[in-house]
């Protein structure tokens, strides 16, 4: 059986995109330009978000000190060991919020990365309090001639929760960003946390509406995992009986009900996370991503389960 999307998969998956856009895999090689955050320098906040930590996931090859050629070289040589068929990449801008810096010098940053015989596209993450008018025209008649995606970090659709974590924006601001992203025709992702203090299960499940109205090309879902040295750590410290960790199942499960209930076009690019080893103040699942993704495979197989299936069936 084959759905919406063209494949048997019961989930619109990034990998699968790939294949059809590119023909053949393509893998992401991630690049720290050096970018701060408004949050982090007194524009909006201080200290940053409760839970952020980029060293937590950047991989071993991102250095700041490094020129952007260099960590791309250094990333296609890394994956090429480990994939030995990827021929093609994108430059993927992670750390921090990658469009806060004048538009000169954004291009200047991203130049690099444009001009790699190897990288066939750019993704820019980034805050929705980062973008300007001027820097999503430049995006937009960049998108014409290369592939672009803007991934946003929204985290949360519940305003109070995103003054809980100290994220410097509100939900309102987020769904502006990417509906004026989304309207000059530029692929806009969005970046979600699941198991948040103070969110439920069924409130993530209840607001999974609100995101299937929102127009993305492409969502990451991740569970919350507590990095050490975070002010959430230290609230977790003090406050443990405010946080619920989910137990691999238990979240697999949720994210099935989750998942139908996105819209069959939006592509699902990762249903949880992982951090670097030695990084996790509180003990994970123990297990590589790729097993994770085997087993909600199985259990969307398992519950007959597919992307959509329950869209606007239920009230969701």
């Amino acid at each position: 059986m084959k759905f919406d999307w063209g494949t048997d998969r019961r989930f619109n998956a990034y990998s699968d995109y790939f294949r059809k856009e590119f023909g053949e895999r393509v893998q992401k090689l991630s690049v720290n330009a050096g970018f701060t955050c408004p949050n982090r320098d007194g524009t909006v906040g201080r200290g940053g978000c409760t839970f952020c930590d980029n060293s937590a996931f950047n991989p071993s090859y991102n250095d700041a000190c490094k020129p952007v050629k260099q960590q791309l070289d250094e990333g296609i040589e890394f994956h090429r060991r480990r994939y030995r068929k990827v021929t093609k990449y994108l430059a993927y801008f992670q750390a921090y919020s990658n469009t806060y810096s004048p538009l000169e010098e954004l291009k200047r940053i991203y130049q690099p990365a444009l001009e790699h015989p190897e990288v066939v596209g750019i993704v820019v993450g980034t805050r929705p309090d980062c973008v300007d008018t001027e820097k999503l025209e430049y995006f937009r008649t960049l998108s014409e001639k290369r592939f672009l995606v803007i991934e946003y970090g929204i985290e949360s659709v519940r305003d109070e929760t995103l003054n809980l974590i100290n994220r410097g924006h509100t939900f309102e601001q987020a769904r502006q960003a990417i509906t004026e992203t989304a309207r000059r025709g530029i692929r806009t992702g969005g970046h979600f946390i699941i198991g948040l203090p103070g969110e439920t299960r069924q409130q993530h499940i209840d607001d999974t509406a609100i995101i299937s109205s929102l127009p993305l090309h492409s969502v990451k879902f991740h569970q919350l995992q507590l990095i050490k040295g975070t002010v959430m750590e230290r609230q977790y410290q003090n406050q443990p009986a405010s946080f619920q960790f989910y137990e691999m199942e238990e979240y697999l499960q949720m994210m099935a009900d989750i998942i139908e209930r996105i819209d069959p076009g939006i592509v699902v690019e990762r249903i949880a996370g992982e951090v670097n080893p030695g990084t996790a103040a509180r003990e994970g699942w123990g297990i590589r991503y790729d097993r994770v993704l085997q087993r909600f495979e199985e259990i969307l197989k398992e519950r007959d389960s597919w992307q959509g299936k329950k869209l606007n069936t239920d009230g969701s």
